[in-house]
């Protein structure tokens, strides 16, 4: 949920912090919660004798909540502390723009940040961008996924199970399981309202392609400039199959097919103020940037919650 996402210096493969907990609903507003003088969250508020009172649920779960928040962006290290950034602030700030994490909006922009990027969540984003077969089990991806890892840090060995591990809390992110015993079990996964995977037969998973009704073009256009500015910075144009297919591409981490993407790019002219502007002549397809300042970037998401 940061507003810049220039990514430098070597990719970490990362595949354990959740505690094989997916992200729940109130868990990012938990973790908010703790910030004081203007954003700070002492890194001790996740392991002190108090933790689990004050977060209402287990150490575990604490651990869990901590990786979830550094993941999803909400909030970065800095030194001795963490540093909550300010977009985090706007959405989770008691009378923000969606403290509890109701509007599929947020629940978009977490998914982005865990399957647009490599960093906290290596699997998020070799699930999306790297699987291209329409089915698979758990088990099937397992070998290509340690690949993955093996090519991402050589020298670093993972076990089989930390990987089955990591693979099955992604999944389930997404497609849960029925409830358990504990009250927190109950709540639906915050990934799980996307729609982007489902299981049809237990333990066959596809993804769902297709227009994303709940993905509000604010989220699309936020993406798409996010990546552009990752990507193709300095670039005043990018073509439609970047868009559509490139690794990291907002078609590949929405799921969309060909036809909705070209009918979001093509209202992106009156919703960005002809910032971006789509264009089709001569069988090219691209989309065209004027310059954008942080805060037209940042209006992009706020108008996903209007």
């Amino acid at each position: 949920m940061k507003t810049t996402s220039k990514v430098s210096g070597k990719t970490i493969a990362h595949f354990s912090g959740h505690e094989t907990f997916p992200l729940r609903q109130m868990w990012l507003k938990k973790a908010f919660d703790q910030a004081i003088n203007g954003g700070l969250i002492r890194k001790s508020v996740f392991t002190d004798e108090n933790a689990i009172s004050e977060f209402g649920v287990g150490k575990n779960m604490v651990a869990s909540i901590r990786h979830w928040a550094l993941a999803c962006g909400l909030m970065y290290e800095k030194s001795d502390e963490f540093r909550v950034g300010s977009l985090a602030r706007e959405i989770f700030q008691d009378g923000g723009l969606d403290p509890y994490a109701e509007s599929p909006s947020t629940a978009w922009l977490a998914h982005w940040q865990l399957a647009g990027y490599c960093l906290r969540s290596t699997t998020w984003y070799w699930l999306f961008n790297h699987v291209t077969t329409p089915s698979f089990t758990r088990q099937e991806l397992e070998e290509p996924l340690a690949s993955y890892a093996r090519m991402l840090n050589p020298k670093h060995r993972l076990s089989a199970s930390t990987i089955s591990r990591d693979l099955e809390t992604c999944l389930r992110s997404y497609a849960p399981r029925a409830a358990g015993s504990s009250p927190e079990d109950f709540a639906e996964p915050l990934l799980g309202e996307l729609g982007l995977l489902q299981e049809p037969h237990k333990g066959q998973y596809t993804f769902r392609r297709g227009p994303k009704t709940s993905l509000h073009d604010g989220i699309f256009a936020y993406a798409l400039v996010d990546f552009w500015d990752r990507e193709a910075e300095g670039q005043s144009s990018l073509a439609f199959e970047t868009i559509a297919y490139a690794e990291g591409s907002p078609g590949r981490v929405f799921k969309l097919d060909e036809e909705s993407i070209a009918q979001r790019l093509i209202t992106l002219s009156d919703f960005t103020g002809r910032k971006l502007e789509w264009t089709d002549s001569a069988g090219l397809r691209q989309v065209h940037r004027k310059q954008m300042s942080k805060e037209e970037i940042k209006n992009l998401i706020r108008r996903a919650y209007d």
